[in-house]
């Protein structure tokens, strides 16, 4: 029957309708791959524009009024900078995933590359505690082992199963196999190594 298509060969039909029908489901394959697994555009600390630094300082924030969150979280099928779980709050530098997200239950918080982190509280749709922020230098001398255990999410002392679980659930939200991001993996991984030696027995 295809050889009635045309003066050429059976074969070379058959061929060529299975290379187009390959290549097309394969071109599917990465446009869904890319659409459940973005790249992400820049590390959390290497950013030229200054996100990165952003990203330092809400995390600090956050650690501050002792908010537990999901770092490069999917909410709505939207990749946000945090994921506030308890408060169902999104916060996100992408006013497309801001207007996107704003139509579902979670409430989501925009923040521009320019904002200081400490300002954070002022946009966040719940109470926040007054926090202080030292100087860089004072910040920078927080003791290796509570700067561990806040990257985990946990009070300082907290014991080893403590570290093991929060440990398990931090690797699962940076993983870069999940759509995290690769600086916030190493750091947490630093972290439980850190917060294994000083975990209460």
């Amino acid at each position: 029957m295809l050889a009635e298509l045309g003066p050429f060969p059976e074969w070379l039909l058959v061929g060529t309708l299975l290379g187009v029908l390959g290549s097309v489901v394969v071109a599917g394959l990465f446009l869904v791959a890319n659409r459940l697994y973005p790249t992400p555009t820049a590390t959390s600390d290497g950013r030229g524009d200054g996100e990165g630094r952003r990203r330092d300082e809400l995390r600090a924030y956050l650690q501050a009024i002792d908010e537990s969150y999901a770092e490069d979280h999917f909410v709505e099928g939207q990749h946000v900078a945090f994921y506030l779980p308890e408060r169902d709050v999104a916060i996100t530098f992408d006013a497309r995933a801001f207007y996107r997200i704003e139509r579902s239950p979670t409430t989501p918080v925009l923040v521009e590359h320019e904002m200081p982190g400490v300002q954070l509280g002022a946009r966040l749709p719940f109470e926040t505690p007054e926090v202080e922020f030292g100087t860089q230098v004072e910040r920078d001398q927080v003791h290796p082992a509570t700067a561990a255990f806040r990257e985990l999410g946990l009070p300082a002392g907290a014991t080893l199963e403590e570290v093991k679980r929060a440990y398990r659930r931090r690797v699962k939200e940076v993983h870069p196999d999940r759509g995290g991001d690769e600086d916030a993996f190493k750091r947490v991984r630093e972290a439980y190594t850190t917060a294994k030696r000083h975990a209460a027995d």
